[in-house]
């Protein structure tokens, strides 16, 4: 039986505090045992949870730790929704960070994606789902053009959409009490449920591209 995800404990912070800066081989080895236990383990239990409570959920990944200080620093996550269509999660000191990402996309997929938002009914739908995840707190980035894309006209009315070759929209959930309780539980499912429509957009017309 897996473990009940009952918060990240308060001694995560001071693991992810002394492995700050450019640590040693032999700091991140002592620090290794803890940081699994308290850090990385609670992020797949949260996980588990999520997926229980919404089964879209349940194809995700927990990373590991690799050579770059950043990875041993921040505890990040994926679940996928569709190819290169995710939520992610990061856990750091500043907190837990939820993002909805389409991103490196696939051969065809940033075609298709222009091809959806040029088109009107599609392409209205994803601005007013861009624009109510804006209402929602979220920062909306992406890897963008700064001119519109060869073939669509330079005064089209979702311009600013069409020079997307990548769409983003994230933000911070918090370090508050909550992260060592059970509770992250529900603020994950709600910050997933903001972005959901947004990503099954993409999911609908993106994915299968290529």
């Amino acid at each position: 039986m897996r473990g009940r995800f009952s918060g990240w404990p308060e001694q995560a912070m001071d693991v992810l505090w002394q492995l700050q800066g450019e640590p040693s081989h032999a700091t991140r080895e002592r620090c290794r045992a803890d940081r699994e236990r308290l850090v990385r383990q609670p992020m797949i239990a949260l996980l588990n949870e999520v997926a229980d409570a919404e089964p879209r959920y349940e194809d995700f990944s927990v990373w590991h730790y690799r050579t770059d200080s950043w990875w041993w620093q921040h505890q990040s996550a994926v679940i996928r929704l569709g190819r290169k269509i995710e939520i992610g999660l990061r856990f750091d000191l500043d907190g837990l960070r939820i993002q909805g990402a389409w991103w490196y996309p696939d051969p065809g997929q940033v075609d298709a994606f222009r091809e959806a938002v040029a088109a009107e009914g599609s392409g209205r739908e994803l601005s007013a789902l861009v624009e109510d995840v804006r209402t929602k707190g979220y920062d909306v980035s992406g890897d963008v053009m700064k001119r519109p894309p060869r073939g669509y006209p330079t005064d089209h009315s979702r311009t600013d959409l069409l020079r997307h070759r990548s769409l983003i929209a994230a933000r911070p959930l918090g370090c508050a009490e909550w992260l060592h309780t059970p509770e992250a539980v529900d603020r994950v499912l709600a910050a997933a449920a903001d972005l959901d429509a947004l990503l099954m957009w993409l999911v609908r017309h993106v994915q299968r591209a290529g």
